[in-house]
C-alpha cells in the first residue's frame, strides 16, 4: 500500500510536474502566437499605408488632370464667346456699311440739287432741310463725311482721278472733289474722288 501510495504520489507528482510544464508551454505558445500574429499585422499595415499613399497620389494626379481639362475648356469657351461677339459686331458693322453705301447716291443727288442755282428759296430751303436730316441719320448710324478740299492727298481716304499743276497750291493738295467720301467709325466705306494739284 505504501508502494501504491508512493506510486500514486509519484504519478500525481508527475502529473503536477507534467501540468506545471504544460502550463508554461501553453502560456508561452499564446505569447509566441500573439507575437507571430502581431508581426504579420505590422507587415500588412505597411503595404496598406503604401497602397493608400499610392491611391492618394493617383487621386491627386486625376484631380490635377481634371482641373487642367476644366481650365482649358473654360479658356476655349471664353475664346469662343469673344470670337462670336467679334463676328457679330463685324456682321452688324458690315451690314450697316452696306446699307449706308446704298443710300449714298441719295446724298450725291441732294448735293447736286443744292449746287444748282435756283430762284425758288422755299425749294432751296426744303432741299437743305432734307440734306440736314439725311446727315443726322448718317451720323446716328456712325457714318461721317470725309473732308477733302484743301487737305493733303491721303491714299487711305482719297481716290485721285485727276491731276493738275498749280503753283499757287501745295504739293499733293486736293483742289476739287467730285464725289464725297464717307467713313463708318475708322473704316472707309467710300473713298472720295478728287483732283490733286502738283
Amino acid at each position: 500500500m505504501s508502494s501504491k501510495k508512493k506510486a500514486a504520489e509519484n504519478g500525481s507528482a508527475e502529473k503536477k510536474a507534467d501540468g506545471q510544464t504544460a502550463e508554461p508551454v501553453k502560456a508561452e505558445e499564446p505569447k509566441a502566437q500573439a507575437e507571430q500574429a502581431e508581426e504579420p499585422k505590422t507587415e500588412q499595415a505597411e503595404p496598406v499605408e503604401v497602397k493608400a499613399d499610392d491611391e492618394a497620389e493617383l487621386l491627386r494626379k486625376d484631380l490635377a488632370a481634371e482641373k487642367d481639362r476644366y481650365l482649358r475648356l473654360l479658356a476655349e469657351y471664353d475664346n469662343y464667346r469673344r470670337r462670336s461677339a467679334r463676328e457679330r459686331e463685324s456682321t452688324v458693322s458690315d451690314a450697316r456699311a452696306d446699307t449706308i453705301t446704298k443710300f449714298l447716291p441719295v446724298y450725291d443727288n441732294l448735293a447736286r440739287a443744292l449746287a444748282q442755282e435756283t430762284a425758288d428759296e422755299a425749294y432751296r430751303r426744303g432741299v437743305e432741310m432734307i440734306m440736314s436730316q439725311f446727315l443726322d441719320v448718317l451720323k446716328k448710324l456712325g457714318a461721317a463725311p470725309v473732308d477733302s478740299l484743301g487737305q493733303r492727298f491721303d491714299p487711305t481716304l482719297h481716290n485721285a482721278i485727276m491731276h493738275t499743276e498749280d503753283p499757287e497750291k501745295g504739293e499733293g493738295e486736293i483742289v476739287e472733289e467730285f464725289q464725297k467720301g464717307f467713313k463708318l467709325g475708322d473704316k472707309v466705306i467710300r473713298f472720295a474722288m478728287v483732283k490733286v494739284a502738283n
